[in-house]
């Protein structure tokens, strides 16, 4: 059961979460690769605030152990989203998405399958692959061989250590996020999440100038694990409505780091631009049309 206090939605584990709103417009919050709905937490209470009701499910194979993670491909987290949407979209009047890495480019990935469903996305940290400048050299050298090296059954056996700053620039709350293995947050990540990450990105670039979703990105100028490059690619080849805005005292984990407040409050904005009612009273995006 969802933990909410509205009875209407309910989900099938622990770790999802619902918070009913009061302005009829809904935000899916997708966790990360090997993260858990618990990471979204800050954002979620400050969207809920402005009155947004907000959904962040548990992805497939997540919130258990690596035995667990290694059973489900993209395609399963995929169906997480799309069938969270779902369940999001039976609640309010029109919905929204954001997610954090690889939930980002499932939530873009179900806007874009899905026309009518999600009316934008906010993007936060996009990653293909993780080359920034606190991982360890091995991983870009794995990334950049990763289309054969996902037929080599040993890379599916591995697992990865998180860096020494887990994608946190700040001490407390990087010792908050520490915590989490409780809340269904996988300390380490194994070399099939890896591979999924490979293909479903693969997938997205050559999806994206097809894409029309308008859609907000996010991403730190000091993203540890991906570099600021990568938001650039999507910005030059995203075929909708899209802004582009970097983040200048924070890490790869955005919306947990120091400004999560203003990546919650550029999310509302957003969304408020692009609602159905056409709220534009907030300050404008420069919103490119490619």
């Amino acid at each position: 059961m969802a933990k909410t206090g509205d009875p209407r939605v309910t989900l099938d584990d622990p770790h999802s979460f619902f918070m009913p709103g009061t302005n009829g417009r809904g935000v899916l919050l997708v966790h990360g690769m090997t993260g858990a709905p618990a990471e979204m937490r800050l954002v979620a209470r400050l969207l809920n605030k402005r009155g947004y009701s907000v959904l962040a499910p548990l992805l497939a194979g997540h919130g258990a152990d690596e035995a667990e993670f290694r059973k489900y491909r993209w395609q399963d987290w995929q169906d997480s989203v799309e069938a969270a949407a779902e369940k999001l979209r039976a609640e309010v009047d029109e919905t929204h998405a954001a997610g954090i890495c690889v939930g980002g480019k499932l939530a873009l990935l179900a806007a874009h399958r899905n026309p009518g469903t999600l009316r934008s996305v906010a993007l936060y940290s996009p990653c293909f692959s993780y080359d920034g400048w606190a991982v360890p050299f091995y991983y870009p050298l794995l990334s950049r061989h990763i289309g054969w090296l996902a037929h080599v059954p040993f890379l599916q056996r591995l697992s990865f250590s998180e860096t020494p700053a887990m994608g946190i620039k700040d001490e407390r709350l990087r010792r908050l996020m520490a915590g989490m293995s409780a809340d269904g947050v996988l300390d380490d990540f194994p070399g099939s999440g890896v591979v999924e990450m490979y293909r479903l990105g693969k997938l997205v670039r050559r999806e994206l100038p097809q894409i029309t979703t308008p859609t907000l990105i996010l991403h730190a100028r000091e993203d540890d694990l991906s570099n600021p490059r990568q938001a650039e690619y999507i910005d030059r080849h995203i075929g909708g409505p899209h802004a582009l805005h970097w983040i200048e005292d924070s890490y790869h984990m955005i919306h947990v780091d120091r400004q999560h407040r203003h990546v919650a409050d550029l999310t509302a904005r957003f969304i408020e631009a692009h609602s159905r009612s056409g709220v534009a009273a907030t300050p404008a995006f420069e919103t490119h049309d490619v």
